[in-house]
């Protein structure tokens, strides 16, 4: 990478970090590109030079936050000594981690990528990521075979995107990120039935 183009990625990343910031302090809506521009202490035209509008920085946050959760799974699957469950509850173990470590800014953000109807954007990546976990361990012997991997992967990430939407809505209420999302994954993968259910249709009676 040369010069210049180092330059233009520290700008992009002052402009980002200024812009973020200025969210957790006085919310999304409320910021104003002119004072993204006045924090990051470049000219309101090269704000535009990065990004074409504000919504671009949610964007821009969700695709750092998509990077970091495949590279959080993809290191949950290294270990092939470790069966699936313990790969997956490695994975939303630093999935709560990182959420919790960055409460506010998750919280603000969240909300502002939910406004912005991005989840109906939402591409497959995080469920791709969650299912080569699955597949792996299906073809161990760990996982039922006729499972669909993806079908689950998008499951999980599913049920991981609304209890996430949930806790940043409010953060104090119900058990903390780590533990529910390990009864999530737990109900995910062991089903909420604790055996099959005889049948209780009562005989008609003669007439």
């Amino acid at each position: 990478m040369g010069r210049r183009e180092r330059s233009k990625q520290r700008v992009r990343a002052s402009i980002y970090s200024s812009a973020l910031s200025l969210f957790v302090e006085q919310g999304y809506d409320r910021t104003t590109i002119d004072q993204i521009t006045e924090r990051a202490d470049v000219a309101r035209g090269t704000f535009f030079n990065y990004f074409q509008r504000k919504e671009d920085l949610i964007t821009a946050w969700a695709d750092a936050r998509k990077q970091r959760l495949e590279r959080f799974i993809e290191e949950s699957a290294l270990s092939q000594d470790d069966d699936v469950t313990v790969q997956l509850e490695r994975c939303v173990a630093a999935l709560a981690e990182f959420n919790e470590a960055e409460r506010e800014l998750t919280t603000t953000m969240l909300q502002a990528w939910v406004k912005a109807g991005r989840p109906l954007l939402e591409d497959q990546r995080a469920g791709n990521a969650f299912a080569s976990i699955i597949e792996a361990g299906r073809q161990r012997g760990e996982v039922t075979f006729d499972i669909d991997p993806l079908r689950v992967g998008n499951i999980l990430r599913d049920a991981y995107l609304g209890l996430l939407y949930r806790w940043s809505r409010n953060p104090d209420a119900g058990a903390p990120l780590h533990i529910e999302l390990r009864e999530i994954l737990r109900i995910i993968l062991t089903g909420v039935l604790a055996y099959p259910q005889a049948s209780h249709t009562p005989a008609r009676q003669a007439r």
